[in-house]
């Protein structure tokens, strides 16, 4: 284990350095899209085709407790009515279990994971970083047990498009963290790893609110030599009481009767100010426009976006 002074060389990315350029959106099928989210979709759309790259479409639909019937063919229905076509075919995580499964067999042959028997309710004291009460444990005949990771005392850094030179320490900020789930469920740290190595995913932009998942992922990436992509994470949107727009906070669906109003809207959240005589245009016209004259850097440093929801 390395000191905790040590420190990982920074991946160098202002902008994109590898090409081609392979990007992807990747929704969870726990209910149609809602502005947030289609928000998150189209900058990740506009910066795969302003570099000429691949956008790819992932379902993230592993955690099968959560998964809500016809949520699927909603959310493609919805990108295809804003033209927002993906490349390729949909990849379904729920078809690669064999692939996850293999790459914890690949940390268990590293000695990287061992069996965690907490509860929650032992856990409730420490909701931030796991203290490791299970490490050391020396039985292993659980017959209900989490799959944790064990972490390096060592700075990972990493540089975020937008937000700039980030710098953590998994040990110190998460502490070992789960790659299995109780239930059997692959944890989405280990699982979205996969999926991009998979993919050939090397430019990834998502929301701010998953920057704090980057470095945990960074880590698995270098256990499991797999090339790390680069990160651009765009601000949240967020309401007055500063509540993220999700399902969580019961965000409505995506009202697709006036597409081309929409995208306007979703552009003025991207900052990238649209002008006048684009608001009656058609949605072709929108997106060309829009993939012509992508500037993500007018998000810089941004990490949440107020606006007023409806």
């Amino acid at each position: 284990m390395l000191g905790e002074n040590s420190f990982r060389k920074a991946i160098p990315s202002s902008h994109p350095s590898v090409s081609p350029y392979i990007g992807r959106f990747a929704p969870s099928p726990t209910g149609p899209l809602h502005l947030g989210s289609l928000y998150t979709a189209l900058a990740s759309f506009l910066d795969a085709r302003r570099h000429n790259g691949r956008w790819l479409l992932r379902i993230d639909d592993l955690d099968t407790p959560r998964n809500v019937p016809g949520a699927v063919p909603a959310i493609l229905e919805c990108l295809r009515r804003f033209n927002l076509h993906w490349d390729g075919e949909v990849y379904y995580q729920s078809q690669h279990i064999d692939d996850y499964f293999d790459a914890v067999a690949r940390l268990q042959g590293q000695i990287r994971l061992y069996h965690c028997v907490c509860s929650r309710k032992r856990l409730a004291a420490y909701p931030e970083v796991y203290p490791g009460f299970c490490r050391d444990r020396q039985t292993t005949d659980d017959s209900e047990y989490a799959l944790r990771v064990k972490t390096d005392d060592e700075t990972l850094s990493f540089e975020d498009r937008i937000q700039g030179t980030i710098r953590e320490n998994p040990a110190l900020q998460h502490g070992d963290f789960i790659i299995k789930r109780k239930d059997g469920i692959i944890a989405y740290q280990l699982a979205v790893v996969v999926d991009d190595h998979l993919q050939g995913v090397n430019q990834v932009v998502r929301g701010f609110d998953l920057l704090d998942s980057t470095a945990r992922q960074v880590f698995l990436h270098d256990l499991l030599d797999y090339p790390v992509p680069e990160y651009m994470h765009v601000p949240i949107i967020v309401d007055s009481q500063g509540c993220k727009l999700s399902k969580q906070t019961r965000a409505e669906a995506v009202d697709e009767n006036d597409p081309a109003a929409t995208l306007i809207l979703l552009l003025d959240w991207l900052k990238q100010k649209p002008p006048a005589s684009l608001r009656h245009a058609a949605i072709p016209d929108i997106l060309d426009w829009a993939i012509e004259n992508w500037q993500p850097q007018r998000l810089k440093k941004i990490r949440a976006i107020e606006q007023a929801i409806d």
